[in-house]
């Protein structure tokens, strides 16, 4: 396996614009999130940037970027551009890189650990992911909340996803998942992917990985004790701020 590691970042976030430069004890946030990327020590950290200003502040740090379209629809499609962009196939459709873990820039606090969790989860199927125990019941009916639907190993900490919901599944008493957004895809699995239209799944539950599970790729799952702080609001950056310093 030869990995990379390719973190998308845009400045357009609706709920916190500017997101990737956001200030986090005079470090900007995607800086940080590179920083941990980089202690994973899995293979070679790539942000690949929206806009020149989030390439630049990478850069400055020492990091690698890669200038992708601002108008790309996901992160999965910017993802894929910066790989292409770095890492040109060759005519047989290889590169350096046969993996590629897609890590979301808003991770300040990130355990380095859970990016070499889902790399080392990803052999004989085309794309790994994580998932938490959900600690607060009210979690299990907050639409805001991603779950995952995993059929567990009898023993360890891997399984195979079934479904991910924003609603409590499955029904009943019992453990519940939280979703943690962090995925390794083979190069090949990505680049089809990338290639699939919107699923009617993906489109009614806003989950783009529900596209992959319609179109029957094997997504698999590894088990971690907690979900990142994930920084999406205002209010999200003053924690995260407080947490980090």
């Amino acid at each position: 396996m030869k990995p990379v590691v390719i973190i998308p970042a845009r400045m357009a976030s609706t709920r916190l614009p500017g997101k990737p430069l956001a200030d986090i004890g005079g470090v900007p946030m995607i800086v940080r999130v590179w920083a941990q990327a980089m202690k994973a020590g899995v293979g070679p950290v790539i942000v690949a940037a929206a806009e020149q200003e989030i390439a630049d502040a990478v850069e400055r740090a020492g990091g690698h970027a890669f200038l992708t379209h601002p108008d790309l629809p996901s992160g999965s499609d910017r993802i894929f551009a910066a790989l292409e962009g770095v890492d040109p196939p060759n005519e047989k459709g290889e590169g350096r890189y046969d993996t590629v873990i897609n890590l979301q820039g808003d991770l300040p606090a990130l355990d380095p650990a859970q990016i070499r969790a889902a790399a080392n989860a990803l052999a004989g199927h085309d794309i790994a992911t994580l998932a938490a125990p959900i600690t607060d019941a009210a979690d299990r009916d907050n639409p805001a909340v991603v779950k995952a639907v995993v059929a567990w190993a009898p023993y360890g900490d891997r399984g195979r996803a079934l479904y991910f919901s924003r609603a409590a599944v499955p029904t009943g008493a019992g453990e519940h998942f939280y979703h943690v957004g962090i995925y390794a895809f083979t190069r090949t699995a990505l680049t089809r992917f990338v290639q699939l239209p919107p699923s009617a799944l993906e489109r009614r539950e806003k989950l783009e990985q529900l596209r992959a599970l319609e179109a029957g790729m094997s997504i698999a799952v590894a088990k971690v004790d907690s979900v990142p702080l994930s920084v999406d609001t205002p209010e999200d950056l003053e924690y995260a701020r407080k947490l980090i310093l």
